[in-house]
């Protein structure tokens, strides 16, 4: 599954990178993040909680920064499993464009799931990547802008 998009944030860019790369602000912008804790300067851990269609699973995995390039933009990737319901793992690619004092947020996805959620079919793994997707920028842009 790939998925683009972009985002127009009204803060300057470093306040969005610096946005992107805080726990606390990515925790309550995830949909169903129950835990993400720093490992180290560039590793996480997340516990996250979702329903896809009728399967309901808790995935826990683990998220890594690359291609650091501030405050322009990296690469993040990541891996969960969630038990008998399956597995996911993707990545992304978030470029920040400064337009004045509003920021262009950019992203190109990618994402493979497994077992039981697989077996739902890619349209509604389609939809509800997209749906999630939308949520965590709609929050992000909306706790980033208030701030």
């Amino acid at each position: 599954m790939e998925m683009t998009g972009t985002e127009r944030i009204e803060a300057p860019r470093d306040k969005v990178w610096a946005a992107l790369n805080d726990v606390d602000i990515l925790r309550q912008c995830i949909p169903g993040c129950q835990l993400l804790e720093k490992s180290s300067e560039t590793e996480m851990t997340a516990t996250v909680k979702l329903k896809i269609g009728i399967v309901a699973a808790t995935f826990k995995g683990e998220v890594c920064l690359e291609n650091i390039s501030s405050p322009s933009g990296y690469t993040i990737t990541g891996q969960g499993k969630g038990g008998v319901a399956g597995f996911a793992r993707g990545s992304a690619d978030v470029s920040l464009t400064e337009e004045g004092q509003t920021t262009l947020l950019s992203y190109n996805c990618s994402a493979q799931v497994g077992g039981k959620i697989a077996q739902m079919g890619a349209r509604l793994i389609d939809s509800t990547a997209k749906k999630l997707a939308s949520q965590f920028f709609s929050e992000f842009n909306r706790v980033v802008s208030d701030a």
